[in-house]
């Protein structure tokens, strides 16, 4: 039986840091005001010539270069976003040619803030089968993009990054443990851009009526996200016949740690065991869980014989966790 084994990790945020005094033209006190209410204090924006490719590739290179292996000997990239550099080709390809994966193969995944674990969930999945031995995943997305800045209850809210780690073939019973995915397409108008497709498409009407920017029913979302992520939490652990007690670290999709602190009286679970840096960033979408797992990689706070149960939750609706043992 075959496992995939976390084997390096890489991380990318812009430049250009943005504070919470930069939303002061939308709500005066802008900083106590974002911060009481999410617990995000600056974000990064990508620069007006960067896409989520050039994110992406960065985080990439970082994770190549703590594998000390070439981007040839991988077999695949998965990247998850939801804010790609066009409608086609993928991100994924010219991530590809970025980084000279001659012999990958190369896709993206949408699944909104959930992509990066989706895209964990595809890769373990692949490795599994005994087909492929190295798989990048990477979770990368800028939504400065698509955002409305007119727009106070989302707006302040996101940040752009991205988060890779690659995957490798083991016979030793480590690395992802126990997984699950999940999605419920009833939800799926709670979180959209309503001019981005086929259904609705671009015209000059649809800008003017800013439909073509980032859209979230925020309330209604609190409340998915505090249901389904004690789930998680127990459904993961119960499946690898643990308690959630003995998961060492936990890292959620970096959203509102408002959304944390629910989550922690509701549960029981420390807060200190939720690893988390959306102050600094804010909501990277499908980057936050990678950029956090690199972060805590590097900074020694996850140790080799650590459980760290890995989430996300977001549009679709969708929403998954995996447990790995590092």
């Amino acid at each position: 039986m075959f496992y995939s084994k976390v084997v390096a990790t890489g991380g990318y945020v812009p430049e250009k840091i943005v504070p919470n005094e930069f939303f002061g033209y939308l709500v005066e006190d802008a900083d106590s005001w974002i911060t009481s209410r999410t617990g995000i204090r600056e974000r990064r924006f990508a620069a007006e010539s960067e896409a989520t490719s050039d994110l992406a590739t960065r985080a990439a290179l970082k994770a190549l270069e703590m594998a000390q292996f070439s981007a040839d000997e991988l077999d695949c990239i998965i990247v998850g976003t939801s804010t790609p550099d066009m409608i086609l080709p993928s991100t994924a390809c010219m991530v590809q040619k970025n980084i000279g994966a001659r012999n990958a193969f190369a896709f993206d995944l949408n699944a909104v803030c959930s992509g990066f674990v989706y895209a964990m969930e595809t890769a373990d999945n692949f490795i599994r089968s005994g087909k492929y031995a190295r798989v990048m995943v990477i979770g990368a997305d800028t939504y400065s993009k698509i955002l409305d800045f007119q727009d106070k209850s989302t707006s302040p809210l996101f940040g752009d990054g991205a988060g890779a780690v690659i995957l490798a073939r083991t016979e030793e019973k480590t690395g992802i443990l126990q997984s699950i995915v999940m999605s419920d397409g009833n939800g799926w108008e709670l979180i959209q851009v309503p001019s981005s497709g086929s259904r609705k498409p671009i015209t000059a009407e649809t800008i003017a009526q800013h439909e073509n920017t980032f859209k979230m029913a925020g309330k209604s979302v609190f409340v998915f996200a505090t249901d389904v992520i004690p789930k998680i939490i127990n459904d993961v652990a119960g499946k690898a016949g643990i308690t959630p007690g003995e998961i060492d670290h936990i890292i959620p999709h970096q959203a509102n740690v408002r959304i944390i602190d629910f989550i922690s009286k509701k549960t029981g679970i420390e807060k200190e065991r939720f690893l988390l840096n959306l102050d600094r960033y804010g909501n990277t979408a499908a980057a936050s869980v990678g950029l956090a797992l690199d972060e805590n990689l590097r900074n020694g706070t996850i140790r080799p014989g650590h459980l760290v149960l890995i989430m996300g939750f977001g549009g679709g609706l969708s929403w998954g966790g995996l447990l790995i043992r590092f």
